[in-house]
């Protein structure tokens, strides 16, 4: 499947979600359709945020929420930091960023649809919160200048680029020297056999993007990051998929000992080097 290809899925997906989340409605995971017709992706999106965050959001951002963790209380930001959110959605990791860094900092959030944008703008105004704005662009091709954001959060969005790549390399540009990088995404350990992989993909991720840990690592480091950590957040069992695995004619009792314990939602953290060193693969020439 082609970039593209991906992308207008992925927006069209999206798109769908941030229509259902201002009509009052939650999405199943990635917006692919109304949380109560797929009850198996309930483990993917459910408990993510604490009873004091959720209600410090409005409710159509947590309703909009499609993420697989929680990267804004693992980041532990501080005051005066500026953050940038990949893929903000509804906004509300930019609105909870937003008070944690106070108002001598900042939060940008990106996102590439129009309908998540507007969504992410009607809960700005209804969060009173100043210190937010909302970007419209893709995360290959980050609308902000080299050197500018102290931190990267992003919540099971990196997955579903088709260049993830690219989207690596530039939110090392876009952070400080001696900035973190700091997401939650799906993750897969270990051999898993192809059928089964893009099924489960499908399922945690909408479109079958993603990367095994040691490739997530070995990515990162092309890119110029060091200081690679993957933590396990939370761990996909074969019966939290197995409704899906059935529609897409798959036994998943057949095959749940090939997929146990391997996929996964993590913590990915890594920091661009400080100023004064070698800082990648494009720094370094002179």
């Amino acid at each position: 499947m082609s970039s593209e290809n991906i992308k207008s899925i992925v927006q069209e997906k999206y798109g769908e979600a941030a229509k259902r989340a201002s009509s009052g409605q939650a999405s199943a995971c990635c917006g692919s359709s109304p949380a109560s017709a797929l009850e198996g992706c309930d483990p993917i999106t459910a408990n993510l945020y604490g009873e004091a965050e959720a209600g410090s959001v409005p409710e159509a951002a947590l309703r909009a929420s499609l993420g697989c963790g929680n990267p804004t209380a693992l980041a532990k930001l501080a005051p005066g930091e500026i953050v940038l959110d990949l893929g903000s959605g509804g906004g509300i990791d930019v609105l909870l960023s937003a008070r944690r860094v106070g108002p001598t900092g900042k939060a940008y959030g990106l996102d590439m649809t129009d309908e998540m944008l507007t969504l992410a703008e009607e809960n700005k105004r209804k969060s009173g919160l100043t210190n937010v704005e909302f970007l419209k662009g893709e995360i290959e091709n980050i609308p902000l200048p080299d050197n500018s954001v102290d931190v990267i959060v992003s919540n099971c969005v990196i997955n579903l680029s088709g260049d993830k790549d690219r989207v690596l390399r530039e939110a090392f540009r876009v952070l400080k020297p001696g900035g973190r990088f700091a997401i939650s995404d799906v993750v897969v350990r270990g051999e898993v056999p192809d059928q089964i992989r893009k099924s489960m993909e499908l399922w945690v991720g909408c479109v079958a993007g993603a990367l095994a840990d040691t490739e997530y690592q070995q990515k990162l480091a092309a890119a110029g990051f060091e200081s690679i950590d993957i933590e396990p957040t939370r761990i996909y069992s074969i019966d939290d998929a197995k409704e899906f695995l059935q529609v897409a004619g798959i036994d998943a009792d057949a095959v749940a000992p090939q997929t146990r314990d391997k996929f996964i939602s993590a913590f990915i953290r890594a920091q661009k080097p400080a100023a004064n060193t070698c800082c990648g693969p494009t720094c370094c020439a002179n």
